[in-house]
C-alpha cells in the first residue's frame, strides 16, 4: 500500500513538473465566453455622435437632426390651443360661412384657414426644433492672454480646478466705438460673445439670447428668433380671421332669423365661444406681437430690455430702424455652431462626457478597464479554484489510504 501512495504522489510531480494539467473528477466550472455577447463601448462599436454626448439639456429626435428644449411637453398644450378651437371653427362654423358667402368664396375662405393654420405649425416647429445659436462649450479654460489692464474688470474667478491660472470674470470690447463688457461662463468655460446669455433651462450659452420661451419649450436666440416673430404675428392674425369669421356667422343668424344677438348665440354656441375665446388670446399674442415690434425696431432683446441696459446709455447695436428690421427679416440666418450628427473618436467618447437624456449612457474608459480586470480576476479565480480542488481531492485520496492502513492494522 505504501509503494502505491509512492507512485501516486511521484505521479503529481512529475505532473507539476511538465505543467500539465490535472485530471480530477471535479465537476466543471462555467466558462465565461465573453466574445459572444457584444461589449458596450467595445472596438467594434460605432463611434457616438456630437448629439448623443451633449452636456446640455436639451431632447434630441432623428438621430440629432432635431433639437428641443428640456420642456418639449409644452408644445402639445401649445398646439391644443391652437387645434382646439380652430376644429370648433370648421365643425360647427364653417357651414354658415360657405352659405352666407357664394359658393366659391366660401370655400376659399375655408381652405384658406387651412393653410394659414398649417403654416402656424410649421413656424412653431421651426422655432422649437432648431439649434437657437447655441455656443459650443470648450473642454479647458481658456489659455493665459496678455489682457490689458485699462480694459479689464475687477471681478476674478479661478477657470477650474485643474487650471492653475486666473481667469478675469469679465472683459470689455469695443463695438462702434462703444465698450461692452462680455462675461466668462464657468460652465460652458469660454466668454460669452456680445448679447450672448446662459440659459439656465437648456444648460447652454445661446448667441443674442433673447429669452427662453415655456409655449414653444425652446430658447429664442439668433438663430430661430425670425420664426419665432413669424409665428406670433401669425398666430395673432389667425385670432382676427377667426373672430371676424364668427362675427360674420353671427350677424348671419341674426338676419336670417331676425333675432336679438343672445339669441343669435343660443342659436350658434360655437361662434360664441370662439369670439370670446379668440378675443381673450388675441390680446395676449396681439400684445406680445407689438412688444417684439417694438425691440425689433430698437435692436433689443427680452433678456436687454427687462435689465434696462440702454435707458442711460447708448445701444451699440441699434442700426436705425429700417436697419434693425434688414437684421432680423433680410440677413442671412447663420449655420449651426454644432453639428450634432458628428462623429466623436473613441478618445473624446471615453472623456468623461455627459450624456443626453434622450439616449443611455455611454461606457468611459475606466469602465472599459474595469470590465478587463473583471474578466482577468474571473479567470485567476477559476484558476485557483480549480488547484484547491483538485489538492481537496488529492487529501481525499490519502485520509482513504490512511483509513485503509489503519483497518489492516486492526486486522
Amino acid at each position: 500500500m505504501h509503494v502505491w501512495v509512492e507512485e501516486y504522489y511521484g505521479h503529481l510531480c512529475l505532473l507539476s513538473k511538465t505543467k500539465m494539467p490535472l485530471t480530477v473528477n471535479s465537476p466543471t466550472l462555467p466558462t465565461h465566453n465573453h466574445l459572444d455577447k457584444p461589449r458596450i463601448g467595445g472596438s467594434d462599436d460605432p463611434p457616438p455622435r456630437l448629439y448623443q454626448l451633449w452636456k446640455g439639456r436639451n431632447k434630441f429626435m432623428f438621430g440629432g437632426r432635431l433639437i428641443f428644449g428640456p420642456d418639449y411637453k409644452s408644445l402639445f398644450l401649445t398646439m391644443s390651443l391652437i387645434l382646439a378651437p380652430l376644429i370648433l371653427f370648421w365643425t360647427f362654423v364653417a357651414k354658415g360661412l360657405i352659405v352666407s358667402f357664394p359658393p366659391r368664396w366660401g370655400l376659399f375662405i375655408i381652405s384658406l384657414s387651412f393653410i394659414f393654420t398649417a403654416y402656424i405649425m410649421i413656424l412653431l416647429f421651426m422655432t422649437s426644433g432648431r439649434d437657437p445659436g447655441i455656443i459650443p462649450r470648450n473642454t479647458q479654460p481658456p489659455e493665459n492672454e496678455d489682457y490689458d489692464s485699462s480694459n479689464l474688470s475687477t471681478e476674478w474667478g479661478t477657470g477650474s480646478q485643474n487650471s492653475s491660472s486666473i481667469i478675469p470674470l469679465t472683459k470689455n470690447i469695443m463695438i462702434n466705438g462703444i465698450f461692452v463688457k462680455v462675461k466668462y461662463c464657468q460652465t460652458c468655460m469660454l466668454y460669452r460673445p456680445p448679447r450672448c446669455s446662459h440659459c439656465s433651462i437648456c444648460n447652454n450659452c445661446v448667441e443674442r439670447f433673447d429669452h427662453h420661451c415655456p409655449w414653444v419649450g425652446q430658447c429664442i436666440g439668433k438663430r430661430n428668433y425670425m420664426y419665432f416673430f413669424m409665428f406670433v404675428s401669425s398666430t395673432t392674425l389667425l385670432c382676427v380671421f377667426v373672430l371676424a369669421s364668427c362675427s360674420i356667422n353671427i350677424n348671419r343668424i341674426m338676419n336670417e332669423n331676425n333675432c336679438s344677438i343672445w339669441m343669435a348665440i343660443q342659436e350658434s354656441p360655437a361662434s360664441g365661444f370662439l369670439i370670446m375665446y379668440t378675443f381673450v388670446v388675441g390680446w395676449f399674442v396681439g400684445g406680445l406681437t407689438a412688444f417684439h415690434l417694438y425691440l425689433i425696431a430698437t435692436n433689443q432683446t427680452t433678456y436687454e430690455n427687462f435689465r434696462y441696459q440702454y435707458d442711460q446709455k447708448l445701444n451699440p447695436y441699434n442700426l436705425g430702424c429700417c436697419g434693425n428690421f434688414k437684421e432680423v427679416f433680410c440677413a442671412k440666418i447663420p449655420n449651426s455652431r454644432n453639428n450634432f450628427r458628428e462623429k466623436k473618436s473613441k478618445e473624446n467618447s471615453s472623456a468623461g462626457f455627459n450624456v443626453s437624456p434622450y439616449l443611455g449612457r455611454t461606457i468611459s474608459a475606466e469602465t472599459t478597464s474595469k470590465s478587463v480586470e473583471m474578466e482577468k480576476r474571473q479567470s485567476v479565480d477559476a484558476d485557483e479554484i480549480e488547484v484547491v480542488i483538485s489538492n481537496h481531492h488529492v487529501e481525499s485520496l490519502s485520509r482513504q489510504d490512511d483509513l485503509e492502513e489503519r483497518q489492516e492494522m486492526r486486522v
